[in-house]
Parts: C-alpha cells; sequence; structure tokens
C-alpha cells in the first residue's frame, strides 16, 4: 500500500500537516548539459556548462496541486515502481483508463493503474503476486492525485 508521509512537497510551498504552517521553499538552479549525455559512444566534453535547469520547473506543472510521496511495497514494479522510489502526483490531472494514480479507497492509501469499464474501475497492480482491486458504487474511493514523475535513487 502507499502512505503519504509527514509533509506534503509543493512547489515553493511546504505545508506542516500537524501545524498547517506554510514555509517558502527556494528555487535550485543546478548546471545542465542539454545536449544529453551519451548511453553509447561517448561524445566530446563541453568545456563548461552554460545553462541551468530547474527541476521544480521541469517537473511541477500545476504547483498548487502537486505534491510530493515515497512508494512503499513492490505492487508497481511491471511499471517501473519500487519501493522507495520519490513520485511527483498532480491533482489537477483527469483520471483516465491506463494513467497511474494514487487511490484512496476504503480508508487506505494505494498507487495502481487504473482500468476504467463501464460500471466499474479496477486498480491494477504491475506484479503478477497481487491482485487487482474491483472498485464500485459500495466503495469509499477518491482518486487522489496521477503520478506524473518518478524520481529513482541508482
Amino acid at each position: 500500500m502507499f502512505t503519504i508521509q509527514t509533509f506534503f512537497l509543493i512547489l515553493r510551498m511546504e505545508i506542516t500537516i500537524e501545524t498547517g504552517i506554510q514555509r517558502p521553499v527556494q528555487s535550485l538552479y543546478l548546471p545542465y548539459v542539454e545536449s544529453g549525455i551519451s548511453a553509447g559512444f561517448p561524445s566530446p566534453a563541453n568545456d563548461f556548462l552554460d545553462i541551468a535547469i530547474d527541476l521544480n520547473k521541469e517537473y511541477i506543472k500545476h504547483p498548487s496541486a502537486t505534491f510530493f510521496a515515497r512508494v512503499k511495497g513492490n505492487s508497481m514494479l511491471g511499471a517501473g515502481l519500487n519501493d522507495g522510489d520519490l513520485l511527483i502526483i498532480d491533482r489537477s490531472l483527469e483520471a483516465k483508463n491506463g494513467k497511474i494514480a494514487v487511490c484512496y479507497i476504503d480508508g487506505e492509501f494505494t498507487v495502481k493503474s487504473l482500468k476504467i469499464e463501464k460500471d466499474v474501475c479496477y486498480l491494477m497492480p504491475a506484479n503478477e503476486a497481487y491482485k487487482p482491486i474491483r472498485v464500485d458504487s459500495e466503495s469509499n474511493f477518491l482518486v487522489w492525485g496521477i503520478v506524473t514523475t518518478v524520481i529513482k535513487k541508482v
């Protein structure tokens, strides 16, 4: 299952759940190799980097509707979501068939792929060791947000 940690991080805002206090977060511009890094044959190195990138601007399109959370568990391994990965989740995006979503169902958070049919929705794992979760009109269910980016450590 998926758990929301103590802090929601929002572009340039950090809101502590216990107190509701908002604190500004500074932009961070880092050097960026615009031409890309070759994963095949080596390419000539740039003598210097003259471009910077702000990862907030690159990955967060709707700041007031975006938050971060970590994956807990291995039900989405086949989709490339591993235990401990950091997810960027956008609450403003529409829930569509096939999208990976953070959902609240019957009192718990989970991250799964959406399979939407006429009168029912299934939360589909990406690991054969787990079964789909059937969502119908009797379920206490909410699509919390759509996963837009996965950040991994190597």
